[in-house]
């Protein structure tokens, strides 16, 4: 790491509480960088009408100033489409997806194969018929979806369960939990593939997520221990996709990045 990014990273680590307490009292920090476009807003008002257009309506979109084409990194850009080019390569038999999100990942492989989706929460028809829905709290130990598809998907929702923020029950074994149901739904030799937050150790922010140690993972208790690493990837600090990472030998540098594990489910 240079010493432009380690300073980037400690002032954005620094900063990381104050826009948070902003953000809890209902303000976006990012909403005053806004202002130093506005005069540029309010010549090109001016500039509009003397060309002679007629303006109905103001409606100030000060962002896109300096935005560009679009947003190609962070955490769900790159796992949404990573996860969904493996899953159009191994074309398993069935997908099962458990919380990940709909009108990301879950569109990406409704495009080309038919998905069943799995949350805690309502979801209404999509009109698509693609797409399938099952209510169902993975925190339950009775869960009785055992062994029912050959390739499961759970990406940037394991973090969540039982900090209550989806409306489920209170539970800080509830990751566990829902991990060991997911590997009961997972058949022999079928492919997991799972996504949350990594850092440099366990941390619960309460209450929007956990963050993990990378390699935490591998403590879960699961009887018997019955899932093997097939591929790791990660999405660093910078929102950067990291290919194929050696996690056996080496740990990702990163204070909030996204892992991304490809496990094979053995007897």
């Amino acid at each position: 790491m240079n010493g432009n990014t380690t300073i980037k990273r400690g002032l954005k680590n620094a900063l990381r509480p104050l826009a948070n307490a902003l953000s809890y009292a209902g303000i976006d920090p990012r909403g005053f960088l806004l202002l130093r476009d506005l005069p540029k807003y309010l010549s090109h008002h001016r500039q509009f009408r003397a060309l002679g257009g007629d303006i109905t309506h103001t409606f100030p979109v000060l962002s896109d100033y300096r935005s560009q084409a679009g947003s190609a990194n962070g955490h769900y850009f790159h796992q949404d489409l990573l996860v969904a080019s493996f899953i159009h390569d191994n074309n398993p038999q069935t997908h099962l997806d458990i919380g990940s999100r709909i009108d990301g990942f879950v569109a990406h492989v409704a495009a080309f194969r038919p998905i069943t989706v799995l949350d805690v929460r309502d979801l209404p028809s999509t009109g698509h018929d693609n797409i399938t829905f099952i209510k169902a709290n993975l925190m339950d130990e009775q869960h009785s979806h055992a062994a029912m598809s050959d390739s499961i998907s759970c990406l940037h929702a394991l973090e969540h369960f039982g900090l209550g923020r989806y409306g489920d029950p209170l539970d800080p074994q509830g990751h566990i939990k829902g991990f060991n149901n997911i590997l009961d739904m997972l058949k022999v030799n079928g492919t997991l593939y799972i996504s949350f937050p990594i850092g440099q150790s366990n941390e619960v922010h309460f209450n929007a997520h956990r963050v993990f140690a990378p390699r935490d993972i591998f403590n879960w208790p699961s009887d018997p221990p019955s899932i093997q690493l097939t591929r790791f990837d990660y999405v660093d600090d910078d929102g950067h996709l990291h290919r194929d990472f050696d996690l056996q030998h080496a740990l990702p540098d990163v204070s909030f990045g996204c892992g991304i594990y490809s496990f094979r489910k053995i007897r």
